[in-house]
């Protein structure tokens, strides 16, 4: 039998980010202050999840998708690949304006990779910090187009201030952009297709501006009008919160009080620490999980109980991934 997949964080340097996974994740980074991303999920060929403790140490999220599937993915084995991301993301400048294609326009564009619908949890947030998502309303395609190769696209793209817990979902095909100040965890399609349409007139590290993709990026521009925050639903479990439920994936928020119940209906389950501590069956003999740490339950071990526990005077919160 499969245990519970505590995975080691891989991280991405990109001259956005900076250093807040130490002060808000507890992490111990190299020097350097541009480390943008935390993948906590991940198999696409050479980015692979390892496994960090337990008798599956060092076995790549890849290897358990292909030689043990079924025991991790349960009904909805057998998978080439895991077909979900989930990452961290400190933006400590505004991020590029970019949209993702949906799986149709991908595979028309000629990408070697699929379609990306996503969506981000604010985690923590300066004062003022903005989202860019979705167009402002009464702006056509046209306008929009005009807009971005007279370089003035940020008039005409919708934007609002966000706080920690809110989420935004972005389906494939909306214009979106994450802004200075923010630390958001992503849940994503395993995609890394993307359009940069606007960079805030920037440069590189050697000087040059960064490319853009203004054609591909219109041709797969296909979700007009400005997005807001979503409304959270209620669900049977009082712990649980519906933030986003869509084909790829089902993305909840948890407020487990002092001990939860997850899995049990033949699939594998993710959980992210947002804060408190988190404690699997002892049988599993694995560490406690504290803020950022996250643990991939597979399907064949069945309904998981877990307890939790206050820290640093913060109750436990978790995010909680499945495939529908």
């Amino acid at each position: 039998m499969l245990t519970p997949l505590i995975l080691e964080p891989m991280y991405r340097r990109y001259i956005w980010g900076g250093r807040r996974f130490e002060s808000a994740l507890g992490r111990q980074l190299p020097p350097g202050d541009d480390f943008a991303e935390s993948w906590q999920l991940v198999d696409r060929g050479g980015d692979q999840s390892v496994v960090a403790a337990g008798p599956l140490a060092g076995t790549t999220l890849g290897d358990l998708v292909t030689s043990r599937g079924q025991e991790l993915l349960g009904r909805h084995a057998p998978l080439k690949t895991f077909p979900l991301l989930f990452k961290f993301l400190d933006a400590c400048q505004d991020l590029s304006v970019q949209v993702h294609p949906d799986d149709a326009r991908a595979a028309q564009l000629g990408t070697p990779d699929r379609g990306k619908t996503e969506a981000w949890y604010v985690v923590a947030a300066e004062p003022g910090s903005r989202i860019y998502a979705g167009l402002r309303a009464g702006v056509s395609r046209d306008e929009f187009a005009a807009s971005l190769r007279a370089g003035t696209c940020d008039r005409a793209i919708h934007s609002f201030t966000v706080h920690p817990g809110d989420c935004i979902f972005i389906p494939a095909g909306t214009v979106h952009a994450i802004g200075a100040g923010l630390m958001v965890a992503e849940i994503q399609q395993s995609s890394d297709v993307t359009f940069r349409l606007h960079d805030w007139n920037r440069v590189g590290p050697d000087g040059k501006a960064r490319p853009l993709h203004v054609e591909q990026g219109l041709e797969a521009t296909t979700r007009l009008g400005p997005v807001a925050p979503v409304v959270p639903v209620p669900t049977e479990d009082p712990a649980v919160r519906r933030l986003v439920s869509c084909e790829y994936f089902v993305f909840d928020e948890v407020a487990p009080g002092r001990g939860w119940q997850v899995g049990g209906d033949d699939g594998c389950h993710f959980l992210a620490v947002l804060s408190g501590g988190l404690t699997l069956d002892d049988r599993w003999s694995l560490p406690p999980l504290h803020a950022g740490d996250c643990v991939l339950l597979p399907a064949s071990i069945g309904r998981q109980s877990v307890a939790t526990t206050d820290r640093d005077g913060h109750p436990a919160k978790l995010l909680h991934v499945f495939l529908p």
